[in-house]
């Protein structure tokens, strides 16, 4: 087959495509219509940058004598935009005998990256056992609707612990810009939609599936996992690893595993162990820092959310043609690179976007504040949220034993660290401490501290709403977000809200909500491996997703839950057979 890119239709013409796409792909390759046989859509977004908006489209085709595709390429051979379909097709890098009884891999977490780990462990035969602390999607989401309307907090089962992990409660954006070179995506995708996502993700520009209709599409998943053979275990955390020091390493020979139904803790024999724990996973990370596992801080941001109207992000984007049901809720992106002050050398972005959406509460410990962003399918709330973040570095953590004490109930060690090095555990210290202080700022029982952008511009509390009504849950306190975060933040942001209004009109209008505070972006810290994907020093524990540091979102998660669970079978498989 052939992939042809770059081919742009008028808006009115995208309606019902099929015909002018054939006519402009047989133009494009100067053949007749007819010997196009059939012509598939792989990618479709819109050109908004001039008055006529386009589709603009990749497709691939196939020719009805496949015996000219050869040739065609070849005289079309320096054009980017005419290339080979790549072949896009997963085959597991090997398999199980079909009377497989021996090792049962783990995987500890069952988000989108431990969701993938199991499946693709499940396909290729080895019966994986899954762990996870929360509860299945559907209970999960009675205890996140617990905090949003009652207030309550189940530190077990919330926005970010249970089946579906932190990106059940989003858009459901199912895109990212990690190197795919093997297509992992498109099996992410697929699988997405054979489990009963809209088959338009596999073609859309920005794809989302959107809350309600994730919950069904992770119960399949779960349902083709056990089909397989495979065990998810609900309600279960992982307390301790232990290991054997026998060995040359260190390697897993079992788990500790408490049932937090019942408080009785078992011993579950485990030699390879995919760790998907999440990002928020925070007493994790610290028992393995105690085992000494291999970690380091790194980079995330923190920041706010910020509401407008959907209807002025859509006349900004879309212009004339705002409210076409083909365009559907605008989003955007946006970067600015601060330049003065306080916050000068700071970037300031557009995070997780949800049009059409509202901003949520995602904490997940008592006495703290937690911002993020969610869409359903329709994405026909009347505000547009997304994150206004600001990149930080392990530079800007805290350092000092009391703080440690105070956030995590013990120091780590960080007093005798050497002069310079930053503690792994460093970025938990410092979200936690912006959470709690967002909790006491919003006045307690989980309301979260909010402004109006012109008050924010002017550094003077707000008092009430303007024409934007926030819609985060359990509600607001309206304050000034200056006492939320590090000066050189809140500078970076009151410089980059003028520079996104001139490139979305509206952006920096005074009316605009700030709601505070967004600090689980990524992981704070890299739980870091080989290339084996193993972990550095402890054989047999794959660090894996967002919470280890190698993925930021649903779709690079099961990127990575893919290559994960590919690495355990082949180790499994090869010291079965060795």
């Amino acid at each position: 087959m052939i992939r042809l890119s770059e081919l742009r239709l008028p808006l009115a013409q995208a309606e019902a495509p099929e015909s002018a796409l054939s006519a402009a792909a047989a133009a494009k390759l100067s053949i007749p219509e007819s010997d196009i046989a059939t012509l598939t859509v792989f990618k479709r977004s819109f050109d908004a940058r001039k008055a006529e908006l386009l589709a603009v489209y990749i497709v691939d085709i196939e020719l009805a004598d496949p015996a000219q595709e050869a040739a065609l390429l070849a005289r079309f051979d320096k054009d980017p935009h005419v290339q080979p379909t790549p072949d896009m097709v997963w085959r597991p890098p090997v398999t199980a005998p079909a009377d497989w009884n021996g090792e049962r891999p783990v995987v500890v977490g069952f988000g989108p990256c431990g969701i993938f780990a199991a499946l693709v462990l499940a396909q290729i035969g080895l019966k994986p056992i899954v762990l996870e602390r929360g509860k299945p999607v559907r209970e999960r989401t009675q205890d996140t609707w617990g905090l949003w309307r009652k207030r309550a907090l189940n530190p077990e089962s919330n926005v970010q612990f249970g089946e579906g992990g932190a990106g059940l409660f989003s858009d459901g954006k199912l895109y990212s810009q990690v190197r795919d070179p093997r297509h992992l995506g498109r099996k992410v995708m697929q699988e997405f939609v054979d489990a009963g996502a809209p088959a338009e993700i596999l073609y859309v520009a920005h794809p989302h599936v959107g809350t309600f209709k994730l919950v069904k599409v992770v119960e399949n998943l779960r349902e083709q996992i056990v089909a397989l053979g495979g065990e998810i275990r609900f309600q279960r955390r992982v307390v301790d690893v232990l290991l054997d020091q026998e060995l040359p390493a260190p390697a897993i020979r079992a788990l500790a595993v408490e049932n937090l139904e019942t408080g009785d803790v078992e011993e579950l024999p485990a030699r390879h162990v995919v760790l998907a724990l999440g990002h928020s996973a925070r007493d994790s990370f610290g028992m393995l820092y105690r085992h000494g596992v291999d970690m380091v801080a790194k980079p995330f941001s923190i920041g706010v959310r910020i509401e407008h109207p959907q209807g002025v992000i859509d006349r900004a984007r879309w212009g004339q043609h705002a409210g076409h049901p083909l365009l559907g809720a605008a989003d955007y992106k946006l970067v600015h690179h601060a330049q003065h002050g306080e916050g000068a050398g700071r970037t300031v972005y557009s995070f997780c976007m949800c049009p059409g959406g509202t901003v949520v509460a995602a904490a997940s410990e008592p006495g703290g504040v937690v911002t993020n962003g969610m869409s359903q399918y329709s994405r026909n709330e009347r505000n547009a949220n997304a994150g206004m973040v600001v990149g930080i570095d392990p530079a800007d953590y805290p350092r000092d034993a009391a703080a440690f004490v105070e956030a995590l109930g013990d120091s780590f060690g960080v007093e005798a660290l050497p002069e310079g090095q930053v503690h792994p555990l460093a970025g938990i210290v410092l979200q936690r401490q912006l959470e709690v202080g967002a909790y006491q700022l919003g006045g307690g029982r989980y309301a979260a501290p909010a402004q109006r952008v012109g008050d924010f511009l002017a550094q003077r509390p707000s008092s009430g709403p303007g024409e934007v009504l926030p819609s985060y849950k359990p509600g607001v306190h309206w304050t000034d977000l200056h006492a939320a975060l590090p000066p050189f933040v809140t500078a970076a942001m009151r410089e980059a809200l003028p520079a996104f209004g001139r490139k979305i009109r509206g952006y920096d209008m005074p009316d605009a909500v700030l709601t505070g505070v967004e600090t689980r972006t990524s992981s704070p810290l890299n739980i870091r491996r080989g290339d084996d994907l193993q972990s550095l020093n402890v054989r047999g524990l794959y660090p894996a997703g967002e919470g280890a540091g190698y993925a930021g979102g649903i779709l690079s998660a099961g990127i990575d839950g893919i290559r994960v669970g590919e690495a355990v079978a082949l180790a499994v498989l090869g010291a079965a057979q060795g």
